[in-house]
């Protein structure tokens, strides 16, 4: 790509960011704001920089409509257009409550109310 004109590396880079946007099921939510991820690995995750100038927190990340997980950004530095976030530790996100206490695996499921 070296050998290409600045314009015409800027065009396909532009093309790029715009397929992976379009692509992209995985959504950053961050309070009321949601950003299309672009890229993800295991201790982080990239969205458009012209999007997102700069981003630390609690941030949820989801796949469509689903929950996947809660995430610490501790780091966040653009690189080629990119936002690079790197987070502190992420959690999966668990539809029931998380409990507190150890269950008997033989505990009754439910009591029948006496007559």
């Amino acid at each position: 790509m070296e050998f290409l004109p600045e314009e015409v590396r800027a065009g396909l880079e532009a093309a790029r960011k715009n397929d992976a946007k379009r692509r992209a099921r995985l959504r950053v939510r961050v309070g009321e704001e949601t950003y299309p991820v672009l890229r993800i690995w295991d201790r982080g995750f990239a969205l458009d920089a012209e999007q997102v100038p700069h981003l630390r927190g609690l941030v949820d990340l989801y796949d469509g409509s689903r929950h996947l997980m809660q995430c610490l950004i501790v780091a966040s530095v653009e690189d080629r257009g990119e936002l690079v976030c790197d987070f502190k530790w992420s959690r999966v996100a668990a539809d029931d409550p998380p409990v507190d206490f150890d269950k008997d695996e033989n505990a009754p499921v439910a009591l029948i109310p006496p007559r």
